[in-house]
């Protein structure tokens, strides 16, 4: 019995040494997000702020940055509806790729930090659309959070369907025939986010899949809601509950829809005759609901990348009988800007990354000179 109770001394006497020895080092800074939103973190695109200190990115390319030190980084993240909510991870300014939330509850993440000493930003950002429900951000953990100042840059806001969503762009990781429709998915990739960080402007992507101006993809606005219809509420659903606070003005409103309302649909459920007329009245009522919100930013109009030869012709007489009533009534100019190729590379006949990639630099040059003017 002696010898037991020494043995048994002994290994207590071994842990007790563990322990002290393990916690000689300093731990990581578990910050909540309560304490950040003031001055410690910025953010962008449509984001909810929740009572237990949680943030939601909810629409493509939405995003938080900061700024920390130390070679520690870790972010707590869940996904609300699972399994085809991804983000992107970007340090100091380079794309780290995307990651899979595997998880409905809140799950470490754990960012590789180079040995470089000095204060490092990070970026998360979604890389999946509203209707796949929103990335849930919990408490980061870094050695020492820094300060970060509030941006001073123009914006852009980029309303849109699935072409800018970067959706069915990318087969990088799986080809387009293995996974799902959002697994293709590439936001930060997708033209509007390749324009802004070409123009070093901030950017908000309010685009969903398979919407239309009167009509969707495959649907004659019965079952599924149209952009006008879901623009002003905070999730791009029907809830009305939350509403989009619209509090920061952007510098450019970018319109590309219509690819979804000329569509011939799956080619199985019915699909009545192309209606001018809604289309051209719907679109005026979206452009009058975007100035109702921003007075004073500059609309333009894109074709889609997606159409060509007389249905092309068609999109861009119907747009500029748009902007002649919009230059009458409200007095406002509304560039069309048109794509010059087919861009139909990727999955599905969307645009691939390349795709995205020339669609950006097609559209810099006129995007640069609408901000500088």
């Amino acid at each position: 019995m002696k010898y037991l109770i020494k043995i048994i001394g002994i290994i207590l006497l071994i842990l007790i040494f563990s322990c002290k020895e393990g916690s000689s080092e300093k731990p990581a800074n578990e910050i909540e997000f309560k304490t950040l939103l003031k001055q410690d973190i910025k953010y962008q695109g449509r984001i909810d702020f929740f009572k237990d200190s949680t943030i939601a990115l909810i629409s493509p390319g939405a995003l938080i940055s900061f700024n920390f030190s130390g070679n520690t980084c870790e972010v707590n993240l869940k996904g609300m509806f699972l399994p085809h909510n991804y983000v992107s991870f970007e340090l100091d300014g380079k794309h780290l790729g995307r990651v899979k939330i595997e998880s409905d509850f809140l799950k470490p993440y754990i960012v590789k930090i180079p040995a470089e000493k000095g204060v490092h930003n990070l970026k998360i950002i979604k890389e999946s659309e509203a209707s796949n429900g929103a990335v849930i951000i919990g408490a980061i953990k870094v050695d020492k959070l820094e300060s970060i100042q509030p941006s001073t840059k123009k914006y852009i806001e980029f309303i849109g369907n699935s072409i800018t969503c970067g959706a069915a762009s990318d087969s990088s990781v799986l080809p387009c025939e293995e996974g799902e429709y959002f697994d293709h998915q590439n936001v930060y990739n997708a033209y509007g986010p390749r324009l802004a960080r070409a123009l070093d402007v901030d950017y908000m992507l309010s685009s969903v899949s398979g919407i239309g101006i009167y009509r969707n993809w495959n649907d004659e606005n019965i079952d599924e809601p149209i952009m006008l219809q879901v623009y002003e509420n905070l999730y791009l659903n029907t809830d009305d509950s939350k509403k989009y606070d619209f509090r920061k003005q952007p510098d450019i409103v970018s319109i590309c829809l219509g690819t979804n309302d000329f569509s011939n649909g799956d080619g199985i459920k019915p699909r009545l005759p192309f209606n001018k007329e809604l289309f051209i009245s719907n679109y005026i009522r979206l452009i009058k609901m975007v100035y109702s919100h921003y007075p004073n930013t500059k609309i333009v109009m894109l074709n889609s990348p997606m159409i060509n030869g007389e249905t092309n012709n068609l999109f861009i007489s119907y747009l500029k009988e748009i902007q002649s009533d919009i230059e009458t009534k409200l007095h406002k100019s509304i560039p069309i800007l048109q794509f010059k190729n087919l861009y139909v590379n990727g999955c599905l006949y969307h645009p691939s990354v390349e795709d995205h990639r020339k669609m950006a630099t097609e559209l810099e040059p006129s995007f640069r000179n609408l901000l500088n003017n």
